[in-house]
């Protein structure tokens, strides 16, 4: 199936999977259109956007009753596109401010922050709802809305809402004329204590929040 074929003639766009579909296509367009860094000025708002319209989708597929495969077996959708572009690409777009502190379930007592960047975060969402999409292009709706929802719960949900939590914080710290110490940006690779990494995590966004969020160091 074509993507064209995303919004055929035949297909009725207030079916749910139409709808899911086309919101999960429109994020991914958005993003890498974002992740070229033609206009790095307005990219932290813009992803803010995204985010938060896709988890509206995400929080469609959370409240809708359990979708069952129709296969025992999920279908091969054969590789998953390389994303490791589009991660380098918001690496660089979002230096100094791509690292962030997350707590992976704030139901879990006592559990530590841990870094997580919102390079990765982004390329690790896209990866997700593009296999989704190779079975909806393919013809197989119900896989894919059953994928969808699956990793909604599983991975892409938990990760688009850390993110949105970080983009959200750059926002308003700017908004609200609340900056934070600078730093050049926190290296996950580093050989640091988990202590360490999770202490300095939240401090990354670099002073004046790069310049008010033009992605530019401040001087």
């Amino acid at each position: 199936m074509s993507d064209a074929m995303l919004h055929a003639v035949g297909q009725n766009p207030d079916d749910f999977a139409v709808q899911v579909a086309d919101s999960i296509e429109s994020f991914i367009v958005a993003t890498t259109e974002v992740a070229k860094g033609d206009e790095p000025d307005s990219a932290v708002p813009f992803l803010l956007l995204e985010v938060s319209q896709l988890l509206l989708t995400g929080g469609r597929l959370g409240a809708h009753e359990d979708i069952v495969p129709e296969e025992r077996y999920e279908t091969d959708t054969g590789p998953d596109m390389d994303v490791d572009d589009l991660r380098e690409r918001f690496a660089v777009l979002l230096d100094p401010i791509d690292v962030f502190s997350e707590v992976f379930d704030p139901y879990e007592p006592r559990k530590a922050p841990v870094p997580s960047r919102i390079s990765d975060s982004l390329a690790d969402i896209v990866t997700d709802l593009r296999h989704g999409l190779a079975h909806y292009r393919a013809g197989r709706t119900t896989e894919a809305l059953w994928w969808w929802q699956f990793s909604y719960f599983s991975n892409w949900g938990p990760t688009a809402s850390a993110t949105l939590r970080a983009l959200q914080s750059l926002v308003s710290h700017v908004r609200l004329n609340q900056p934070l110490a600078a730093l050049d940006g926190l290296d996950t690779d580093e050989d640091l204590t988990e202590e360490v990494l999770a202490e300095e995590a939240g401090k990354v966004m670099a002073e004046e929040i790069a310049a008010p969020l033009g992605l530019r160091r401040a001087r």
